[in-house]
């Protein structure tokens, strides 16, 4: 289960040391390739650069950070007294940045309180600060970039059919559609899908292997396993006419089998952007209505509403002026539920479709609970207090430039950390990094039971006793594979 956290922590010890366009091509050659400027892109980056290592940062973003400069703002931090060095010193950077008056625009630092994920938001003490606007934090990626002269090349697309060059079991050089070339000794997956791994050849998986696969309990479909909010608490019927199946299935919900509980499937936990909104008026962009709008794909969570549910708000999570890190609460929520599964290994186009109509849902969803009269009026006047902040996001329509790609690809590399080594079951051999989040999964699918009433299916949280470390094997592939790549996201 992955955490923007955890990105950023793992890839400190990693770098020591792993017919496309008709314009001419431009190679480039370094010690170290980094392929995505995510937050773990970026600090591998800045890591080897320190080491004194030649390092490239190449991505198809258009901006540095992933997701967390996209949205990401009210950080999963766990146990923040295991996030140190780089990772650390970004939260560092966060805290300066916050201290200086011109950084309370909107509004005044002793009105924004103090409240983070399980921890205070600012720690003087430590000087660390876990809270961020997107901007800002995008600002400490640029800085960093910046302060070690790394190169920089964004939107630049590698070329997933042929253009991964390899010989004796390693990586020479990756080409971009563009015809870019970039050579070096290693070679860094940063990116959030896995592109680059699986050009590679690397083995991987993607879905939810089944309990058997490696004697685990909370992977596999997970049927009847209701741990967060985010599940029917009441009956309801998913049919268009309640209660009568020959009328048809609503908008958002599967009419497929959901599979036996511990058997594997191809399913992900789903997908949203990660809202910045703000109740500040003078910041405020209202909610409009998305082209091809429908508030019949919204019926489901009109029957939410009938049953007494009215928690749409549980999740705006206040980070400084006035602004929020919105995430998905709920049954019906900011999820789109479904919508992903192909994602991971789809064309550039597919994907670009994919994040399109993930877009079309939530601002649909968010015009909805604006303005339709089957959501409750003290709803509907809530939530015309809030937009969109006019002040992130500013080219791109203020909407976040990256979706929460929960999970994508997962490397099988040279170590499979399971949730026995997270647990704390069982030792994890040469470990290089710490995390400290729980086991965590949103919600997967979205079903008719037996019963004839609807369900949400795969949402867990599954407390750890400890921090747990995380083995140097499952940040490479098997070295008959690949014997100079790092991959410190889609990890194994």
């Amino acid at each position: 289960m992955k955490r923007i956290t955890l990105f950023l922590s793992l890839v400190l010890a990693l770098v020591a040391g792993c017919n496309k366009s008709d314009k001419p091509k431009l190679h480039h050659e370094y010690d170290v390739v980094v392929y995505g400027a995510t937050s773990a892109g970026v600090i591998a980056a800045v890591q080897a650069s320190s080491m004194g290592k030649s390092v490239v940062l190449v991505g198809p973003d258009k901006h540095l950070g992933g997701l967390s400069s996209g949205g990401l703002g009210f950080t999963d931090s766990g146990k923040k007294e295991v996030i140190g060095g780089l990772s650390r010193e970004f939260y560092h950077r966060v805290y300066m940045h916050y201290t200086r008056d011109e950084s309370w625009k909107w509004q005044k630092r002793d009105e924004f309180g103090n409240k983070g994920q399980g921890t205070p938001a600012i720690d003087g003490d430590a000087r660390t600060m876990w809270i961020f606007e997107p901007h800002v934090a995008e600002k400490v990626f640029k800085d960093f970039v910046s302060e070690y002269q790394i190169p920089l090349f964004l939107d630049e697309w590698l070329d997933r059919e042929s253009g991964v060059e390899t010989a004796n079991g390693r990586i020479r050089s990756i080409e971009m559609l563009s015809g870019k070339v970039f050579s070096g000794k290693m070679f860094i997956d940063a990116t959030y899908e896995g592109d680059l791994m699986a050009s590679a050849g690397v083995s991987y998986f993607v879905g939810r292997e089944a309990n058997s696969t490696y004697g685990e309990k909370w992977n596999g479909v997970q049927t009847g396993v209701l741990h967060h909010n985010h599940w029917f608490e009441a009956d309801i019927s998913p049919y268009v006419v309640p209660g009568d199946p020959n009328s048809g299935v609503l908008p958002l919900v599967s009419t497929e089998d959901p599979g036996i509980k511990g058997e594997g499937d191809k399913r992900l936990q789903a997908y949203c952007y990660r809202f910045c909104l703000t109740d500040h008026a003078e910041n405020r962009i209202p909610f409009s209505k998305p082209p091809g709008y429908d508030p019949g794909r919204y019926e489901l969570l009109a029957r939410v509403f009938d049953s007494g549910w009215r928690k749409v708000f549980q999740k705006f999570d206040r980070i400084p002026n006035w602004k929020t890190d919105t995430n998905n609460h709920g049954p019906v929520s900011t999820d789109f539920i479904g919508a992903n599964y192909d994602y991971p290994e789809a064309s550039y186009e597919r994907r670009k479709e994919i994040l399109q109509e993930h877009e079309l849902y939530q601002k649909g969803l968010m015009h909805y609970l604006a303005n339709d009269p089957k959501v409750p009026e003290e709803i509907r006047t809530e939530m015309n207090r809030w937009g969109l902040a006019a002040d992130e996001f500013v080219d791109n329509g203020n909407w976040p430039h990256q979706i929460y790609v929960r999970e994508a690809r997962r490397m099988i590399g040279d170590f499979v950390t399971t949730e026995h080594e997270v647990l704390g079951d069982r030792a994890v051999p040469y470990p290089v990094g710490m995390g400290s989040y729980t086991l965590d999964s949103h919600n997967v699918q979205r079903y008719i039971k037996p019963d004839g009433f609807v369900q949400n299916e795969g949402d867990i949280g599954v407390h750890i006793k400890s921090p747990y470390q995380i083995a140097y094997g499952s940040l490479i592939p098997k070295k008959e594979e690949c014997k100079n790549l790092l991959v410190p996201v889609c990890v194994s």
